[in-house]
């Protein structure tokens, strides 16, 4: 997807499958880098979509390759909530 022609300017994908109502698996591509291991916006918008659609519960546990996010979103007009573990993959110094 990322080098298909109707994409020149490369696109984000994610990729969505629904185990339950209160859990989802999902891949996402970023434009550049490729596959990612998690993605919270993606996230997000893939519980807001299912939400949507009346697919999904109000909390959703969200499995990615890098582990398990659980986004909780009541509806429109309401705060997408994320939760999920963080660490740090680097750390450096600037000389400005």
């Amino acid at each position: 997807i990322e080098r298909h022609p109707r994409f020149a300017k490369r696109v984000n994908a994610g990729f969505l499958e629904i185990i339950s109502p209160a859990e989802v698996r999902l891949r996402v591509y970023e434009r550049g880098v490729g596959e990612t291991l998690s993605c919270g916006t993606g996230a997000c918008a893939a519980v807001a979509v299912g939400r949507r659609r009346r697919l999904l519960d109000r909390e959703v546990l969200v499995r990615v390759r890098g582990g398990e996010l659980r986004v909780n979103w009541a509806g429109p007009g309401e705060h997408v909530w994320l939760s999920g573990p963080a660490e740090i993959s680097f750390a450096g110094h600037v000389e400005v």
